[in-house]
């Protein structure tokens, strides 16, 4: 393993964890709060088009509009999206301490997520996480999304810097499966884990390996 200089951070499980008050689904009482079926809205919008969106292929809104004028007439998008972007927004402070601890040692941080454009910009800049990272690599601007090879080879290139140089975060299986074959080196992120012991632990096994 070479000596890792950028830490690609996932976002949703790790970094941004659920509703600001408790930690759970943002859409845990969106049936209540909005009078919107959580079935429908998987129905008629993200199961047909959720991944063309993520994709980069096809905007939001052409499609969320219809969809909510269809099964929550009552619900404009306006207030669907500020309600969604308000309830997914539970930051892991613990985690952002230790990103901090990092950059401060002289490694890059990046956010590297299957965003689409509205989100992955209110992460950045209202949110703040723009601050705690030296960039954003996403889907929708990448044309590309985890577990796919190509986000990994995207992001490789655009990061200047070797595959066994960067290091995923991610709490997807199938992620850290897809970055490890593409040369990264990964770690799974769980309830309860810790960057930095995570990172001992790596270091550990490379000295082992040597």
């Amino acid at each position: 393993m070479a000596l890792i200089k950028a830490l690609m951070i996932d976002v949703d499980g790790v970094l941004v964890c659920g509703r600001p008050s408790d930690g759970k689904p943002w859409a845990s009482n969106i049936e209540d709060d909005l009078g919107l079926s959580v079935a429908d809205l998987q129905r008629e919008f993200f199961t047909p088009h959720w991944n063309e969106i993520v994709l980069g292929r096809a905007v939001l809104a052409d499609h969320l509009k219809p969809t909510l004028a269809k099964i929550a007439p009552h619900l404009s998008y306006d207030d669907f999206i500020a309600y969604w972007l308000e309830n997914d927004a539970r930051l892991n402070l613990e985690l952002l301490e230790e990103l901090r601890q990092q950059r401060e040692a002289g490694k890059r941080v990046y956010l590297a997520t299957n965003q689409e454009h509205i989100r992955a910009a209110h992460l950045v800049d209202t949110l703040g996480l723009g601050r705690h990272c030296d960039g954003i690599y996403y889907s929708a601007a990448l044309g590309s999304r985890k577990p796919d090879q190509a986000f990994f080879g995207q992001v490789t290139d655009l990061s200047g810097l070797q595959a066994d140089q960067l290091l995923l975060i991610d709490d997807t299986p199938e992620n850290i499966v897809a970055a490890r074959v593409c040369g990264w080196n990964a770690i799974r992120w769980q309830e309860g884990s810790s960057l930095t012991a995570a990172l001992a632990e790596l270091e550990l096994e490379d000295v082992k390996d040597r």
